[in-house]
């Protein structure tokens, strides 16, 4: 590369770093935990999908500290090499002798992992962040093992987006008719809209900006780094599997239906989405890892104003959507899926929707409804959830309601019926007594 050409894009870049400084920033859930680990002198890793915010993030985690600031995704970067030494002194020159540095979606550095490794033994304090998770956690754990500390950043929460709408929940949103009306007004622009921050904080409709965002990360993320051949296909899946969100699927049957070669071939593309932070895949819960293997997946999508944008139906589906969203909101608490949630069948053929499983224990099964709970919609859910209690050996049973709270009862056995907007308001492992204040 040209020093000159590098010279004008760092300059570029470091006004967009006042740029993005200057923001109204919305402080994320996981800002304090940032923040303990920031003078730690491991190699800092902010993973997560794009557009979710983990630029601005890592921007706010520094800008206590003078840090020098590159992001590898610049489209003037595309066919040039990069002479690393020449780069550090470039940046020197802009920013100083510092020893705080950031790198944005790192991993378009072809051998990052070297340098990043680099730079830790000369004593940086180096942040990377990075939007394909595979990627990054194969090459960490062969470079960095020990050496790095993983945070994650999703889409806003529901106490982010509700902070990006200046509304603070008090006791009188439960009690005062307006003011749950106005609760209940945002819970469904969120469920349906998503939390994606260009969409909350510029009131975006996710139709347009979403859909070109998604279409984005199928060829940055897939088609361009996997060097797929036939790009349709993996336009077919992503509109598959995000018209079937919340559904059951298995790799024969969706590589059939979508024409496949093989189902092989239909589970790699399907990483390739994983790794993106496309979509999700949850096992059934059995203490046997071989029938978890053979049983169907239920898949998930990491925001659902991608579902609004993608799917075909005029009309969202919103118990799908509410069950994509409780599933997306354990994964933001950093609960492990196939590791620490799954999904479950009865004996009887009955479906849990979430399993929760703490150490070597299933503690909490949780069941989602976005119908009017009426005696045959209680009936149902609740047999479903006894039923895997009982064959589980599970007390703490949780239904999910829209706006229902209330305990049933049932053979001996306590459900806790729970609204949406107050569960996603939950500090995380509350138990079950809390309420919001």
């Amino acid at each position: 590369m040209q020093k000159g050409l590098l010279k004008t894009i760092v300059s570029k870049q470091q006004g967009e770093k006042h740029a993005l400084l200057n923001l109204p920033y919305i402080e994320r859930a996981k800002a304090e935990h940032g923040k303990k680990w920031l003078s730690s002198p491991l190699i800092k890793v902010v993973l997560g999908p794009r557009r979710a915010g983990k630029s601005v993030f890592s921007l706010m985690l520094l800008k206590d500290k003078e840090f020098a600031y590159f992001n590898f995704d610049d489209p003037a970067l595309v066919g040039e090499k990069l002479d690393l030494y020449e780069f550090m002194d470039e940046l020197h020159a802009r920013y100083g002798d510092t020893k705080y540095v950031l790198f944005d979606e790192i991993q378009n550095l072809p051998g990052w992992e070297m340098f990043a490794n680099r730079l830790h033994r000369q004593g940086y304090n180096v942040v990377l962040t990075g939007s394909n998770a595979n990627l990054l956690s194969m090459e960490l754990a062969t470079h960095l093992t020990g050496r790095h500390f993983p945070i994650e950043i999703l889409p806003f929460n529901f106490s982010e987006f509700l902070k990006a709408r200046n509304l603070i929940v008090d006791s009188e949103f439960a009690t005062l008719p307006q003011k749950h009306s106005e609760l209940l007004k945002l819970m469904e622009e969120y469920l349906v809209n998503g939390g994606f921050p260009e969409v909350v904080l510029k009131n975006q409709r996710p139709f347009g900006y979403l859909d070109i965002l998604f279409e984005a990360i199928l060829f940055k993320d897939v088609v361009k780094r996997h060097r797929v051949r036939f790009s349709e296909q993996i336009d077919q899946l992503g509109s598959y599997v995000i018209n079937n969100v919340s559904g059951r699927y298995s790799a024969r049957r969706m590589a059939h239906v979508l024409k496949f070669k093989s189902d092989v071939t239909l589970e790699r593309y399907l990483s390739y989405l994983t790794e993106a932070y496309v979509l999700f895949s949850l096992s059934s819960y059995s203490v046997k890892a071989g029938e978890r293997l053979k049983s169907p997946k239920k898949i998930y999508v990491v925001d659902n104003g991608f579902v609004s944008a993608k799917a075909i139906q005029h009309s969202p589906d919103k118990g799908k959507l509410m069950e994509n969203l409780v599933f997306t909101e354990f994964v933001k608490r950093g609960v492990k899926p196939n590791r620490e949630l799954f999904y479950y069948k009865t004996r009887n053929d009955r479906e849990v929707d979430f399993v929760v499983k703490r150490g070597i224990e299933v503690s909490e099964l949780v069941q989602v409804s976005y119908e009017t709970i009426n005696s045959d919609v209680e009936q149902r859910e609740a047999k479903a959830l006894c039923e895997a209690g009982e064959e589980l050996k599970v007390k703490k049973l949780t239904l999910i309601t829209w706006d229902e709270k209330r305990e049933v009862k049932k053979n001996g056995t306590v459900i806790q019926f729970i609204p949406l907007w107050e569960w996603l308001l939950l500090p995380p492992d509350a138990p079950p007594s809390f309420r919001v204040p």
